[in-house]
């Protein structure tokens, strides 16, 4: 009588975990492919345009699109392919300049709060609360009409808007860690407590931070268009996609509908980008999502 081979059950979590990096690394390799397109739109943007962006009468006004056009013309008759290729240069731009400040002040800031704690923590975090008070994008707002507008302003109120999320993120890594063992070891051999924070503490904190940047600057593609749309960004004048929308948007109902439609679904496909990125980067750098 032959024995029949036993059926073991391992392969069934080996298969869901396999089954789960595909996904992850689909959503990965879409949302890179898409910010790569982007970055690559932006830079050409510095070299070519199909047309003058800042120049009315480059077609007829209200173009719909056509071969000479492809995404049709405004009422000024400005090229809208031309003024979304430099509207590109704008939001990602300003996006990665103001998240890389958030991610830095944020790390900076939370590691010192989450390893020494006491007076510096309490300091730090009541400060945080007071500006968290307040929603996101009403607070640029706030700030921005303020300060003025222009690029750098822009760039500074994103920044200080996101830093408190990196903050509190990196502050509650650094403290569920600075007790684990190679932090007492780094300790032990003589290291200073802030090289035992910045030098072990803090590269070993970074995946969450990683992972948040993603959603962090999908964020931040938003409330720049909000702002443009709302007309205190950017100078009215500049081909930034909030700026198009809201300058298009008289023309959904006399059926020039493609004034405000493609760089509405250019600030769709940006964000949808950062959050597919941002989702792969949460499942390779936390655990728990990779059962």
């Amino acid at each position: 009588m032959t024995a029949q081979p036993i059926v073991s059950s391992t392969p069934v979590p080996q298969a869901r975990r396999a089954s789960r990096l595909s996904r992850w690394s689909l959503s990965m390799r879409i949302g890179a492919a898409l910010l790569m397109v982007y970055a690559g739109i932006a830079v050409l943007s510095f070299f070519w345009t199909p047309h003058d962006p800042y120049m009315p009468g480059a077609g007829p006004s209200y173009a719909a699109p056509s071969w000479a056009f492809p995404l049709g013309t405004d009422r000024l008759g400005n090229d809208l392919l031309s003024q979304i290729m430099i509207g590109t240069r704008y939001d990602l731009g300003i996006c990665v300049a103001a998240v890389f400040i958030s991610v830095v002040l944020g790390a900076v800031l939370g590691t010192i709060a989450g390893y020494y704690g006491g007076a510096a923590d309490l300091v730090i975090m009541r400060i945080v609360e007071i500006f968290q008070a307040f929603p996101g994008l009403l607070f640029a707002m706030l700030i921005v009409q303020a300060v003025g507008a222009g690029v750098p302003n822009v760039i500074a109120v994103l920044a200080f808007v996101g830093t408190p999320d990196f903050l509190r993120l990196a502050r509650a890594e650094v403290r569920s860690r600075r007790d684990w063992q190679f932090a007492e070891a780094a300790r032990l051999v003589g290291n200073r407590g802030i090289v035992v924070a910045f030098k072990h503490l803090l590269p070993n904190s970074m995946g969450p931070l990683l992972a948040f940047t993603s959603v962090n600057a999908a964020f931040a593609v938003l409330i720049i268009a909000s702002l443009g749309f709302l007309g205190i960004g950017l100078d009215a004048d500049t081909p930034e996609w909030g700026n198009m929308i809201a300058r298009g948007q008289d023309g959904i109902m006399t059926g020039q509908w493609w004034v405000s439609l493609f760089p509405g679904i250019a600030i769709l496909g940006m964000t949808g980008a950062f959050y597919l990125l941002g989702d792969a980067l949460s499942d390779l750098f936390d655990p728990r999502r990779r059962t």
